[in-house]
């Protein structure tokens, strides 16, 4: 059975000025799993994932981080278990180069040099970037930076990686190729948590979702219990899939029978095969 990682309630959580950024908030994640937070811009995935990261505290409700509460473990014990990616990589890096900037965290942790070296080494590794372990930080690209904002928790040892808008700021194959290094990482074992506003990535990757709009979780299950109706993904900001929304039209506007809504190139080629055969 999976062990539970990370369960929080928060029934309210509000900035100095007042404004309620969370409220009624519920939620669990398991050992091993891959799942997303889906949220158009300002719906509170970035607050939520702070929460959850330890970076703010002062919230009413708890964060348990394998049965304890986070408000009572220190920055050092948070961070040896979970730690955040946050969307701009230039906020995260400092290291004059990779390697540099990887090292810091094992450093800080209190590793000898030769710890150090083997920590950064394999997480260089686990990201495809050990070929750049000695380039200068402000020669890479934006998803090579993502990368090594990546890589710079897995050397110190995170077991559990909440990244925020991960794909932000990357062309196709570069969302691609990021998630697909996600999808990896979580089958070695990392447990993952995104926020995104992208539904088109959520189907292919994620295993459970959560949609967040003005601060509440609003519905949450798998990415095809989730994606119901056009309507329903308006009222929050949203839309579904695009292969989803297509298959939707043609069965509800167009009276074209398929027996559910795929999510995906893949499951919507196989019902329309399916129709077709029956229709031979």
């Amino acid at each position: 059975m999976e062990s539970l990682r990370i369960k929080a309630f928060i029934s309210s959580f509000k900035y100095p000025d007042g404004t309620e950024a969370l409220r009624e908030i519920e939620i669990e994640l398991l050992d091993g799993e891959f799942a997303g937070i889906l949220g158009s811009n300002g719906s509170g995935k970035t607050t939520l994932l702070k929460v959850l990261d330890g970076l703010i505290k002062n919230i009413d409700g708890y964060v348990l981080l394998d049965g304890i509460d986070i408000k009572g473990l220190s920055p050092k014990e948070i961070y040896r278990k979970v730690g955040l990616v946050f969307q701009n990589p230039d906020d995260q890096l400092f290291g004059a180069t990779v390697f540099e900037d990887v090292a810091f965290g094992p450093r800080n942790m209190g590793f000898h040099e030769q710890e150090v070296k083997a920590r950064v080494t394999e997480a260089l590794r686990l990201v495809d970037m050990e070929a750049y372990a000695h380039k200068e930080i402000r020669s890479l690209s934006y998803g090579q930076k993502k990368r090594v904002c990546i890589a710079g928790l897995l050397a110190m040892g995170h077991e559990i990686l909440l990244l925020d808008e991960p794909t932000a700021g990357l062309d196709p194959m570069g969302e691609y190729k990021l998630m697909k290094l996600l999808r990896d990482l979580n089958q070695k074992g990392v447990t993952i948590l995104m926020a995104t506003h992208s539904v088109d990535i959520v189907p292919l990757f994620l295993d459970r979702l959560y949609i967040l709009s003005r601060g509440r979780i609003i519905r949450k299950g798998r990415p095809e219990e989730v994606f119901t109706a056009p309507e329903d993904m308006e009222n929050v900001k949203l839309r579904l899939p695009q292969i989803a929304e297509l298959i939707w039209r043609l069965k509800n506007e167009d009276g074209i029978p398929f027996n559910r809504i795929p999510l995906t190139i893949g499951e919507a080629r196989r019902e329309l095969l399916n129709l077709i055969q029956l229709n031979l």
